[in-house]
């Protein structure tokens, strides 16, 4: 019996059983980043510091995800479509979803994602180790090599504006938010 892949699954789900799952996992991951954050920070001020407001800093993250967006956007016009099949998953998770539906999505993902990964692994292991978790997690993503390089240098670029900003959280789940709200925005229009 040949064992179903993650995007086969997903097709099986109904909207509402696969925002469940999605919701689920990324409360998980920010679970996983609380209690991470509190056992390897040594005091709640420390883990607190990574939340800065800086609308100098916050423009690294809004002008870096609106350049991700748009360097996205270039390579799926030059690229062949299936560079970037994952299976249709985005396509499943986006399509039939109302814009404010995909606004609270992406900020939950954008948030969970980057407390975890920039915020307590990145913090305590460096770019590289935080990097590598990130593309090991999107799973969806291993089905095509340029998938995988994409989510790789996305999370390093994610990983050096979290550097640039001086560890300040803010900025990279504003970058995060604006690439997985403007491309969710997209996959729903293109399916429309």
């Amino acid at each position: 019996m040949k064992k179903k892949s993650q995007a086969e699954i997903i097709q099986t789900l109904s909207d509402k059983e696969l925002t469940f799952h999605l919701i689920f996992t990324q409360l998980l991951l920010l679970i996983i980043a609380l209690i991470l954050g509190l056992w390897l920070f040594k005091d709640l001020s420390s883990f607190l510091s990574l939340f800065r407001i800086d609308m100098q800093v916050l423009t690294y993250g809004v002008i870096s995800g609106i350049l991700v967006v748009m360097l996205d956007f270039l390579f799926m016009w030059l690229l062949p479509e299936a560079y970037y099949d994952d299976g249709g998953v985005n396509k499943k998770i986006f399509q039939h979803r109302s814009i404010l539906q995909i606004f609270m999505l992406t900020l939950l993902i954008a948030v969970s994602e980057e407390l975890l990964f920039r915020g307590v692994i990145q913090t305590h292991t460096g770019i590289i180790v935080a990097s590598i978790i990130f593309a090991i997690v999107h799973i969806r993503y291993w089905k095509h090599w340029y998938l995988v390089l994409n989510v790789l240098i996305l999370s390093f670029w994610l990983g050096l504006v979290y550097e640039i900003s001086q560890h300040n959280l803010i900025t990279t789940m504003v970058m995060h938010f604006i690439i997985d709200f403007l491309l969710g925005i997209q996959i729903k229009r293109k399916g429309n």
